[in-house]
């Protein structure tokens, strides 16, 4: 039996609070994996699906900044009673684009991380962040898993649609009976990443918002061989 030893080390004092599981990997850099959890959740929800991940990456799980009663974080607020369904604080989006970006850049030189072999997965609305940094920063991104999630366009640089996309590959799922985010975005979604010309699987799950064990394996799969 192979035993795996992981070099044990504490989170650092970085702009946004995280938890790590360091790669196997002792030398040189090492590819890295950024997890980012939905609203009102907080960086142990998605960290549960470290010990599942390729020993070489580096996995890191943020905290969004932005707290909420009674507990929780989001990365921006939702308005859930506005007239015309939920209203996304764009602004506050932005900056959470953006302070993930300085995080990696932290990151990268913090945990000795491989600054071409940056991969994003998020959930909900970690998901919708997502999107918003690999299509506005693609030269920095290798892969994005997102899952139950969407694009929205409003929260992505000017002129995204001229930056190279070529190398940056996105797997997107959802669930067939989510109530939260309804599959119809998801779909209109993976209409607009062929527009565009990347490269990109969507799937979808007979389950709500969440991630089932047949779709945790199908993107497992997926990245392995990319990241």
């Amino acid at each position: 039996m192979v035993h795996v030893y992981f070099l044990i080390m504490a989170p650092k004092d970085l702009s946004l609070h995280h938890l790590i599981r360091p790669s196997a990997n002792t030398e040189g850099t090492s590819a890295a994996l950024i997890m980012m959890h939905g609203y009102g959740s907080n960086e142990e929800d998605l960290f549960s699906f470290a010990p599942e991940m390729p020993e070489d990456l580096f996995v890191i799980s943020l905290r969004a900044p932005h707290p909420l009663q009674p507990f929780g974080y989001a990365w921006y607020a939702i308005n859930f009673e506005a007239e015309k369904g939920k209203w996304n604080d764009t602004a506050q989006a932005v900056e959470s684009r953006e302070a993930i970006l300085h995080f990696i850049g932290e990151a990268t030189t913090a945990y000795n991380l491989d600054p071409s072999r940056i991969n994003l997965l998020g959930f909900s609305q970690g998901s919708i962040l997502g999107y918003a940094l690999a299509l506005s920063y693609p030269e920095r991104i290798r892969t994005l898993v997102a899952l139950s999630g969407y694009l929205d366009p409003s929260m992505l640089v000017a002129g995204f649609e001229s930056k190279k996309h070529e190398d940056l590959e996105i797997y997107a799922s959802h669930g067939q009976a989510d109530m939260v985010i309804p599959p119809a975005w998801a779909q209109k979604t993976a209409a607009s990443l062929k527009q565009l010309g990347l490269s990109h699987v969507y799937e979808e799950y007979p389950v709500g918002h969440g991630v089932s064990m047949e779709n945790f394996r199908s993107f497992l799969q997926w990245l392995t061989p990319r990241y």
